[in-house]
Parts: C-alpha cells; structure tokens; sequence
C-alpha cells in the first residue's frame, strides 16, 4: 500500500509513519519544512515530500504525481489560545478546513481513501455522558472546534470511504503536550494547580497510530472516536500519575477552570468520548492510559 502523511513533523504524524514502516507499507512523508532527513530522524525507508496544504494547486500536484491509496491526515493548527486570534487572518481555517477540503477533493479524483484527525472540541463540552460517535450535536466552543469541524465537513462532502477520527488529550514523544508540560514545571515548582472539572481520558500518538493502520488496512469506513482506555479523568487526576510515575516531588492544588484562569478559548467540561464503535467494527481498543504514559516516560527518558 501506498500512504501518504501530512504533518510529520508533528507528534502523531511521525508516529504514524513509523508504524506504517514498520508494517512494510511505502510511506511519503510531508510537512512545512523544505526539506527533512529520514534517516537521521528514525524514519529510514521513508520518503519526504515539503507541502502547504493550504496551497491548493501544491496539493493537486504531490497527490497527482504521488498517486496514494489512503492519505492520513494528520497536520493540522491545534494551538487552540492562538487560534482566537487568528479570526480575521483566517490562518487556522485555511490550515484546518481548507487544507482538509483541498487533500479530501484530490483523493476523490484519484481515488484514494482517506483518515482525518479531528477532535472532541467539535462538541459543545457540556453534559457529562460520552459523546457518541455519530453524534451530530456539534456546537463547538472556540474556533479551533469551528474549523476542525469544516475540516470533517470536508471530508463527508467529497469521499466515501474515509475515516473520522476523533481524539482528545494527545501526547506523544514527538511534540509539546501536556505531560511535556507539567514534568518541566515540576522541575522548577514544588507547587502547581491544575484544573480539576474538565474531564476526559488521555490518547498516546503511538497506540493512536497502531489503530490507525490497522484502519488503514481496512474497509470499516466511518466515524470513531480513540482514546487510552481506563476510565474517564480531570487534568489534575492525570498530573497526579505523571508525577506519580516520574517520582517528581511536587504539590498539586485541584482548581475549577475559573480560578485557574488565563485561557483565551474557551475549553469543553466534558470530553468524554465514547470507543464502543471501536469494538462494534471489530477494531482493537487503545491500552490503558496510565500504561502509555509510562511507556512514554521510559521512551523520553524521564525514568
């Protein structure tokens, strides 16, 4: 199979070329950067190709010329507080919705299937039961939800036989994240609050990207939503195992998202996604989050 991944340079997309490598697929890689080396990067065998997705007439060169059976599209803006200022430079749209709707209209002439990343803030984060799905009940909070949800959009419009892919709480070696960001603070604070009424369930790029494959080796089409297994948690719940873990000594202080303040866009309360159309559709679910943290420690040397 022929696979063609935007965003490497980005945590999942580099997690995604390195399993499909791994499964003995041709991968071309692209991403902003002019050039990259894939060797020196860990991703012997594959090859690099430098695209905006957010030109369109680049687009249908590459893909023209590349001519893939699924495009994985992994690149996207997702600097949610940057993306409010964004709205009348229209960047993040271009990014999102543009470049998605550009990739998804090529894939359609040349007949290839195609996986889009999106993401739980396509919802309105309120309630606290799991957002299903199919559900169709959007109403995103910030704009980052508005034009990840035109990127889907885009998708729906243009192919058949295309996967959704709704992830939340994403960290990985390959990137900044969340646990990137509390084990730095924690190596210069003994004290730290973190929010404790925002509730949903970390996703590991490299379980993420074992799913994803094995999506791409099939024909189960559709919407789904992939995080780590193990329940649903707060921020301050996950801060806690990270430290846990690490054996960082530091003190954290559970907060409500107003105390903590300082955001620019607004968050979701409730990112619960619900797996259970993983399992219906035959699909193997994600391990157990706490577990994929600690192989993340040990893969980033933090312990």
């Amino acid at each position: 199979m022929k696979v063609f991944v935007t965003g490497v340079k980005g945590q999942l997309g580099y997690e995604v070329v390195r399993e499909m490598q791994n499964r003995g697929h041709e991968c071309i890689a692209s991403d902003l950067a002019p050039e990259m080396d894939m060797e020196k990067e860990g991703l012997a065998g594959a090859s690099y190709i430098p695209l905006d997705i957010t030109d369109e007439a680049a687009v249908v060169k590459i893909l023209t010329e590349v001519e893939p059976d699924i495009v994985i599209h992994c690149a996207a803006w997702t600097a949610v507080d940057l993306a409010e200022e964004d709205k009348n430079k229209k960047t993040v749209r271009a990014v999102n919705a543009l470049g998605t709707r550009y990739l998804a209209e090529v894939a359609k002439k040349i007949d290839a299937s195609m996986i889009y990343i999106s993401t739980d803030y396509v919802f309105s984060g309120n309630g606290d039961r799991p957002w299903e799905a199919d559900c169709t009940d959007y109403h995103p909070l910030n704009y980052y939800g508005e034009t990840k949800l035109e990127g889907e959009k885009a998708v729906l419009d243009n192919l058949d036989r295309y996967y959704i892919v709704r992830i939340a709480w994403v960290f990985g070696p390959h990137g900044k994240n969340f646990v990137r960001t509390m084990l730095d603070l924690g190596k210069k604070h003994v004290d730290l609050s973190v929010v404790d009424d925002q509730i949903g369930t970390p996703t590991y790029t490299a379980d993420l990207a074992v799913l994803l494959a094995d999506m791409a080796e099939s024909d189960r089409y559709g919407i789904y939503h992939a995080t780590n297994e193990g329940g649903y948690i707060s921020w301050y719940d996950f801060a806690c195992e990270i430290f846990r873990q690490s054996g960082m000594d530091v003190r954290i202080k559970p907060v409500s998202t107003s105390e903590y303040g300082l955001s620019k866009a607004a968050r979701p309360f409730n990112s619960r996604l619900d797996r259970s159309k993983l399992v219906d559709n035959g699909f193997k679910l994600l391990p157990d989050w706490k577990d994929a943290l600690g192989r993340y420690l040990l893969a980033t040397g933090e312990i």
